[in-house]
């Protein structure tokens, strides 16, 4: 891997490659076990027993869609403190529906449910494909993933002429793609064909399996300044965390580590999402190798920060009343600092002041970010982590325009720019 943190097209270019390989929440995981792997770092099993940690470690789990990785400083002690960058490796769609070959009208079709919060008009006419994992009857787990070969076509306005007008789609009837005209298309038989020879259709018995765009990330803009890409919420975080952790050395003392869960879409109450257990026992592990008792790890824990990177929105020029009329946060003026009063984010007076230095030391501008107040707000894992561990948040996120559209746009100084921030955050700032 070249310097992709001083080296903004490489980074850029790098991501795309990311996001191509990451058509799932699985793919992500293994795309980034890959990274780090060829980065040197080792790879931990959850069944076997865990050494003591020692200076320079480098090591990372992975847990269904998620993955967490560390990475220790030198002279770490059994109070050393960890800077978290949590981000979530998921993005809405939809997923395969059990049984979901059926035929309609002379159309072979796939059942699929919406999995999230999705745009549903913006995966009409796009050319979609297949990606998960699937098990087979021997136990074992297979990462799938076809070329283009689903479509969920929208009906056309000579037959809907009030379609510009008011576009409603029914989540059952409207959302279901076609595959090929005819009956005898098996979606199993696709899955079993992206995987090889040696699984036939017949030895899949489970199924995680979502639809994904496959079109690429491409750069656009009349200066080339964007990058449009689908499943920048948020593969855009969990890809800066990566390249964070592997090409900035930890700060002495500190561990550094990246946390990229699954199922933020659904809510994060999953065993590998940001309300399940996965951080708090990696943690635990961790602490038990450095020797920690549980007055070392309190004061670890208090000493310790968690920058929540979720994807954020640039205020929308054709819709700016949905927008705080006075904080207008733009895609190219640096990732954003998000605020919210009933702690829909986690962000704080000491978080923000944590934020600024880490930008600060990057050269990095950065921009607040807070809800229209007839507007609902998101939330993300930052009150989660918060919550279940005690140790101090903030939330942070890249300026999308089409957030949880089927492609995404944004900003490429917004995008490196929040590889550089979290590298400074890594590296002690």
């Amino acid at each position: 891997m070249t310097d992709l943190l001083h080296d903004q097209g490489a980074y850029i270019d790098a991501m795309g490659a990311y996001v191509a390989d990451a058509p799932s929440s699985y793919h992500a995981a293994r795309a980034g076990a890959a990274m780090l792997f060829a980065a040197g770092f080792v790879a931990h099993d959850e069944t076997a027993a865990w050494a003591s940690v020692t200076d320079g470690e480098r090591g990372f789990v992975v847990r269904d869609g998620a993955i967490i990785a560390w990475r220790a400083g030198s002279g770490v002690v059994p109070t050393s403190p960890v800077r978290i960058l949590g981000a979530h490796t998921d993005s809405p769609g939809f997923m395969l529906k059990p049984q979901p070959d059926f035929t309609a009208d002379g159309w072979a079709q796939a059942g699929v449910e919406v999995y999230g919060g999705p745009l549903l008009n913006s995966w009409l006419d796009r050319d979609l494909g297949f990606a998960g994992r699937v098990v087979t009857r021997d136990g074992a787990e297979h990462l799938v993933c076809t070329g283009a070969v689903a479509r969920i076509p929208q009906l056309a306005i000579h037959l809907d002429r009030e379609a510009n007008t008011g576009l409603a789609l029914d989540r059952q009837r409207h959302t279901q793609p076609v595959l090929a005209t005819g009956a005898g298309v098996s979606v199993f038989e696709l899955l079993a064909d992206s995987i090889g020879s040696d699984v036939a259709a017949s030895d899949i018995v489970g199924t995680d399996v979502r639809l994904f765009d496959t079109q690429p990330a491409a750069r656009i803009g009349a200066k080339g300044e964007f990058l449009a890409s689908a499943r920048m919420d948020n593969l855009s975080s969990t890809f800066a965390g990566l390249v964070a952790l592997i090409e900035q050395e930890p700060a002495p003392g500190t561990i550094s580590m990246l946390a990229a869960f699954d199922h933020e879409e659904l809510g994060s109450d999953t065993r590998s999402g940001a309300s399940g257990p996965f951080l708090a026992e990696v943690l635990d592990r961790l602490r038990a190798g450095l020797g920690s008792t549980v007055e070392d790890t309190a004061r670890a824990n208090s000493a310790s920060w968690c920058i929540s990177a979720d994807a954020g929105h640039s205020v929308h020029p054709n819709y700016p009343e949905k927008h705080d009329p006075r904080v207008r946060p733009l895609a190219g003026r640096g990732p954003m600092l998000k605020i919210n009063a009933n702690q829909r984010y986690a962000s704080d007076a000491h978080g923000a002041a944590l934020w600024q230095s880490a930008c600060d030391a990057a050269g990095v501008a950065t921009q607040p970010f807070v809800s229209n107040n007839t507007v609902p707000c998101g939330s993300t894992i930052g009150p989660l982590t918060a919550t279940r561990l005690g140790i101090r948040t903030v939330d942070v996120g890249v300026p999308l325009l089409s957030m949880h559209s089927a492609r995404e746009l944004a900003h490429v100084d917004d995008l490196h720019g929040l590889a550089r921030v979290i590298g400074a955050f890594f590296a002690g700032a």
